[in-house]
């Protein structure tokens, strides 16, 4: 009987220290934490971002991390979601695994110059456009299609420093993988050239099935240094969808009017598809020196100048 007392009273006492440890533990993960709408977390283990949450002034212990590890699962990296407001313990340390990466999308067209983007991202994403032109100048090797036209997912209230570097690094990859598929090595003079013939046929082509045939055009021409004469050339910059006129010919004495000036203009005139650097690395053989829209949206294409005329008389 003696016995069964003191099983009896170390199984009370056991009980008693349990439910003290278990409203211990429900009020320390019922405690309201202060945070910030979205978050930013480092790759690595849970105790890495159980320290690195302390340093941004979170109040956490190394009970969070026991709770993280036997309880939740492995936080996310990356910019996530919170939710920018009081919240309890329990449900911020969940959130560290299970909210949403905060990304904002960045689409760049075809064919779209850079400064009528640089101030679409301005707008859309309230950043300092003075920033976003000295950072594209800084980070890249081109005046123009220093960018390519892509989709690009960024981290939510990423500054303007780091937004350019990225496109502008991821660009810069791909034209370098491009370019070594090719002809086995990258070189920056030779690439601007090829940039600046896509983006004439990037701005010139009705389709992409026509940029292969364009860019021949563009090849012929050059060989018999006979002018591009070309209305893309005239649409850089703030004229990216500015309607070319005889008038604006006339006006424009810039080194981008291939109607009075010979062979290429200095530097690309809009951002390039890859589909139309391909074309301009493998452009299609022809003796076409001419083209001309019709009426069905397309181009007609012809080596001669009296058929040439022929085609913008149907046209007509």
């Amino acid at each position: 009987m003696k016995f069964l007392n003191i099983i009896y009273k170390l199984l009370s006492l056991l009980f008693t220290i349990s439910s003290i440890t278990l409203l211990i533990f429900m009020a320390y993960i019922s405690m309201p934490i202060e945070t910030t709408k979205t978050i930013t977390l480092p790759k690595g283990s849970i105790t890495k971002t159980i320290e690195h949450l302390k340093n941004e002034g979170y109040a956490l212990t190394k009970i969070d991390t026991y709770i993280l590890a036997y309880l939740l699962d492995q936080p996310k990296s990356g910019t996530l979601e919170i939710g920018g407001e009081s919240m309890s313990r329990i449900k911020f340390l969940q959130k560290l695994s299970s909210a949403k990466e905060a990304i904002d999308i960045i689409t760049l067209i075809p064919g779209e110059t850079l400064p009528i983007f640089l101030e679409e991202i301005s707008k859309n994403h309230q950043l300092d456009l003075k920033k976003l032109k000295q950072y594209y100048q800084e980070f890249s090797l081109y005046k123009e299609a220093g960018i390519i036209p892509d989709t690009y997912y960024i981290a939510k209230q990423s500054n303007e420093k780091s937004i350019i570097k990225s496109l502008i690094e991821q660009s810069n990859k791909r034209y370098k993988e491009l370019s070594l598929s090719y002809f086995k090595n990258f070189n920056q003079k030779e690439w601007l050239k090829i940039l600046t013939m896509a983006s004439i046929v990037q701005k010139e082509s009705a389709n992409n099935n026509e940029m292969p045939i364009v860019a021949s055009v563009i090849y012929n021409r050059l060989k018999i240094d006979m002018p591009l004469q070309m209305d893309g050339t005239l649409n850089y910059g703030k004229f990216s969808h500015v309607k070319v006129t005889p008038e604006r010919i006339k006006m424009d004495t810039s080194a981008f009017n291939t109607y009075k000036n010979k062979g290429l203009p200095p530097y690309p005139v809009c951002s390039v598809s890859m589909t139309a650097i391909k074309a301009v690395l493998t452009p299609k053989k022809t003796n076409y020196l001419y083209f001309m829209k019709n009426k069905n949206g397309v181009h007609d294409f012809t080596k001669s100048y009296k058929q040439h005329l022929e085609n913008i008389n149907k046209t007509r």
